[in-house]
């Protein structure tokens, strides 16, 4: 009865490519989705990211029900977590990839259609960014910049220092 939870169903080096596969795969998909879901998760976008996570189950563990074959797969997980965290910090290039960068959606009072076209935002969207952070309009904004994170940064006209 006990012996089922410590043996492997699959070979270990199957599990661990098998984690390492999907792990990539989410991860590319997350980043093509844009950078504001990440941020700004709504409730599509959450519900989303919970089926994902029981829809790609199966394919890691292929079967293998084993409790040290579940541990070995969060192993490769956090293992994989770590690499790439370590990579980010060690290479621009890297973080570039797997982070993604800033964008400057808002200059000089006025958003940048392009680039709020490239992230996929509304400028309904971006008042809402906005209000959020006490400003209730674009005008009010010098520089405002979409975070890899999809966060908004911003420095206010107010903010700056007054020429006399």
């Amino acid at each position: 009865m006990w012996d089922h939870l410590f043996v492997f169903d699959l070979p270990v080096a199957n599990l661990a490519v098998r984690a390492a596969v999907v792990y990539f795969a989410i991860l590319i998909l997350l980043r093509i989705s844009g950078k504001r879901q990440i941020g700004q998760m709504g409730a599509t976008e959450f519900v989303s990211i919970l089926l994902i996570s029981n829809a790609v189950q199966n394919s890691m563990n292929g079967g293998d029900n084993s409790l040290i074959g579940g541990l070995l797969i969060a192993v490769v997980l956090i293992a994989l977590t770590m690499t790439i965290s370590y990579l980010n910090y060690k290479s621009r290039f890297c973080e570039g990839i797997f982070e993604g960068v800033p964008r400057l959606i808002i200059h000089d009072g006025k958003a940048i259609r392009k680039a709020l076209k490239q992230e996929q935002l509304t400028d309904k969207e971006v008042l809402v960014l906005l209000r959020k952070q006490g400003v209730h309009h674009v005008s009010e904004v010098k520089n405002g910049v979409l975070e890899a994170d999809g966060g908004l940064s911003l420095i206010r006209f107010n903010d700056l220092p007054h020429k006399n």
